[in-house]
């Protein structure tokens, strides 16, 4: 029997931050790589007492005005199992650097980041595109081509009232199928209910055209869980004076 704990607690992640937090800092200052293998010996651990997990980094800009949301600045991750210590040392510079929607994080942004880090949990295939729940589940969406559809007489099930024919040729460049993922919190911080997160990861799959009923019944989704935890520099900073660190 593996004495392994599946994942760390809520107690533990905040130290997890922390490091990831202390890895991009170094990075952006391009601090020695004596320096930042600090990073690995101090997490080195996690693989002795931890399973692999599936993970994602969020970096968020904390907003300057009390009130405002924070602004996303990057966020990757991977859905195959990991080791810990591994995953969150790529995919926290992944993020940080290689997130093709944003600009890189630059050594002036620090002070206003916080981190989040999501370990996924409870894969499930759902029955239909609807089959989760909103502020609990994550959602990992695929679907065809909409020309690649079959009419709705060839079909063997009954259609639904609100589906409609798509008439778009098919040819050999058309991409075949997409694919794209929302983590669990994403849904209520929009304010989206199922239909218009399903519709914005089928948007940010890529696909441009109208989104009809039967492109939604194409979708083929699967739900997960996360455990997640986040931190500003604020308590970075302090963690890091406590523990004899210069900023």
């Amino acid at each position: 029997m593996s004495l392994k704990s599946v994942l760390p607690s809520t107690a533990f992640m905040p130290s997890m931050h922390y490091s990831v937090l202390s890895l991009l800092r170094n990075q952006s200052r391009r601090c020695s790589q004596t320096t930042n293998s600090m990073f690995f010996n101090t997490f080195r651990d996690l693989d002795s007492y931890f399973e692999q997990s599936p993970l994602f980094v969020t970096w968020n800009t904390r907003s300057s005005r009390h009130g405002r949301a924070p602004r996303l600045r990057g966020c990757i991750g991977n859905f195959d199992p990991l080791p810990l210590h591994k995953g969150l040392a790529e995919y926290a510079l992944i993020s940080a650097f290689r997130d093709t929607r944003f600009n890189k994080i630059e050594e002036w942004e620090l002070e206003s980041l916080e981190c989040g880090i999501s370990l996924l949990t409870d894969f499930e295939d759902a029955s239909s595109y609807l089959d989760w729940s909103i502020g609990v589940h994550g959602i990992y969406i695929t679907f065809p081509h909409p020309s690649l559809l079959a009419a709705p007489s060839d079909r063997s099930e009954a259609p639904s009232p609100l589906s409609s024919t798509t008439s778009i040729p098919t040819r050999s460049y058309i991409k075949h199928s997409y694919s794209a993922t929302y983590l669990p919190q994403i849904a209520p911080e929009q304010g989206w209910d199922k239909i218009e997160t399903v519709d914005s990861a089928i948007r940010k799959a890529g696909w441009n055209g109208r989104i009809t009923e039967d492109i939604r019944r194409s979708v083929k989704l699967r739900r997960y869980q996360s455990r997640k935890c986040t931190v500003g520099w604020e308590e970075y900073v302090q963690w890091r004076k406590l523990n004899g660190g210069r900023i």
